[in-house]
């Protein structure tokens, strides 16, 4: 893996299979991207997708495909897709190295 990849970790893998098989369609895959606002600037947004978009950068855990837009993927370099279990919910989240300042839930940031 090169430092320009991102990282699916495998708690994310499990829960997109997870999403996946209970959808009973085995093409979908885990959209990452970046949108403007949020409390800090850009704010992360995920979705599940049936086919890759031409300009998109594909990264694989086991049998799992994760697809990033080539606008989002210049935010998300060197990134950590994760899934969490806690207080405030279950969710994707995302380790950005990139991120200067982020805002207490996490799912907004500056760079």
């Amino acid at each position: 893996m090169t430092a320009e990849a991102l990282n699916l970790t495998d708690n994310a893998a499990k829960k997109v299979r997870q999403l996946r098989d209970s959808e009973g369609n085995p093409s979908l895959m885990l959209r990452v991207y970046v949108t403007g606002g949020g409390c800090s600037g850009f704010s992360y947004g995920f979705n599940f997708a049936e086919a890759s978009n031409e300009d998109d950068a594909e990264f694989h855990n086991g049998d799992v495909k994760m697809v990033v837009d080539s606008l989002s993927y210049q935010y998300l370099i060197g990134s950590t897709v994760d899934y969490i279990e806690g207080l405030e919910g279950s969710r994707f989240v995302v380790q950005n190295p990139n991120a200067t300042t982020t805002c207490g839930c996490g799912s907004s940031f500056s760079i």
